[in-house]
């Protein structure tokens, strides 16, 4: 075949050479990896998003250019799912095409090492780890984000992680008790019935000194006024209490600055799905969760966080999987390379669910979801390299 003749004029020559045969092998990856990362990005987005536009265009009346743009931005999501599934079933295509050539046997009789063979492999996939991690944090979160802002004002579709509604805020604070662990004392309990993005509307707020009620507000609209730090109430009405709760006396108001936190409004203006926030955002949103007691909600992104952190990682380890496989076999079609690849990223993402069910039930911590997959996934395939280079 022309390759074997092609190694065999030219073996010394990459041998005794800089570089050329990382070169060449990396120049062997990229075209079966662009194809990939074409076909499953065109697939990701054609089953995940085109179906669900059409049914919103006909069920909910959402405009046609509206769901263009709706589809066009939700690509780079489907791109970033795609990067380390490319590198995973370009390298099993790639290195079984080497090994069902012999070339690999050809590399391995001149003295050429495993490592160094999957190491064009492991170059790549480093690339694409960081490409990953940069579109992750750049791109898909601001993407994905406007995506869902055309979906919310357009049709007002619900999304879960949303904060435009019941606006529930109990602020804590922490009572110290001798030889004992803290404790937590509701402060003050914040309610709003909508959010505009600026404006709140329809308030009730509790405040609690002592663990009596002594203040209740009742207000129509508030705004967070950044410049000042305090909250502007307008037409409203607050009722003092006395420690025994019993009535004080009344207060009304047409606007009025009150002195309250200002996590109610950043829980409401930040509140979003973890994937349409970089990795600063989560972390940011995350310590707001903290104050307001909703563990579940916290656990969720806390687990999201870590894998966010944790998935652009998984191309390097596929690439050393998928190098080893592709080697371990003497003819591997594309087919085989494709169903392989199937089979590899399904496991890898059942162990992900299972772990972040564990996670959420509190049986293993959110890090230990995120990179747990990732890490034995790593050490299948340090052992699977060890077991070839033997």
């Amino acid at each position: 075949m022309i390759y074997e003749k092609f190694f065999l004029q030219n073996l010394e020559y990459f041998l005794g050479g800089s570089f050329l045969l990382e070169k060449y092998i990396i120049s062997e990856l990229l075209p079966p990896f662009f194809l990939s990362l074409g076909i499953f990005s065109s697939l990701g987005v054609a089953i995940g998003s085109l179906s669900d536009l059409s049914n919103k265009i006909v069920d909910s009346n959402l405009p046609v250019l509206m769901a263009a743009e709706v589809f066009f931005l939700k690509i780079p999501e489907f791109v970033a799912y795609a990067l380390p599934i490319s590198v995973l079933l370009a390298t099993l295509m790639t290195y079984g095409r080497l090994s069902s050539d012999n070339e690999v046997i050809a590399f391995k009789s001149c003295g050429v090492s495993i490592y160094k063979l999957i190491t064009p492999a492991l170059i790549l996939s480093f690339l694409v780890t960081c490409t990953s991690f940069v579109f992750n944090e750049v791109v898909v979160p601001s993407a994905n984000y406007r995506a869902t802002s055309i979906l919310v004002s357009t049709i007002k579709e619900k999304h879960t992680f949303w904060q435009n509604k019941d606006i529930f805020y109990p602020e804590y604070k922490e009572i110290n008790i001798p030889a004992s662990d803290k404790i937590l004392e509701l402060k003050s309990l914040f309610y709003a019935q909508k959010f505009n993005g600026k404006e709140m509307k329809n308030l009730t707020v509790l405040q609690w000194r002592d663990k009596n009620l002594v203040q209740i507000i009742i207000a129509k609209s508030a705004i967070w006024n950044k410049k000042e730090n305090i909250w502007d109430f307008s037409q409203g009405t607050i009722y003092k209490l006395k420690n025994d709760s019993s009535y004080e006396k009344t207060i009304h108001f047409d606007q009025k600055k009150i002195y309250l936190s200002d996590l109610p409004f950043k829980l409401a203006s930040q509140s979003r799905d973890p994937y349409e926030m970089n990795l600063k955002e989560d972390w940011d949103f995350i310590g707001i969760l903290r104050h307001t007691g909703d563990e579940k909600k916290l656990l969720t992104f806390e687990i999201r966080t870590q894998q966010k952190l944790s998935f652009p990682f998984i191309s390097i380890v596929f690439s050393i999987i998928g190098s080893v496989f592709g080697m371990s076999s003497l003819k591997m079609s594309r087919s085989t390379s494709f169903g392989l690849c199937i089979v590899i990223i399904f496991a890898y993402y059942i162990l992900s669910f299972v772990l972040s069910s564990l996670a959420m039930a509190k049986v293993v911590t959110p890090i230990m979801a995120g990179w747990i997959p990732t890490l034995i996934a790593l050490f299948i395939g340090v052992l699977l390299v060890r077991k070839l280079s033997n």
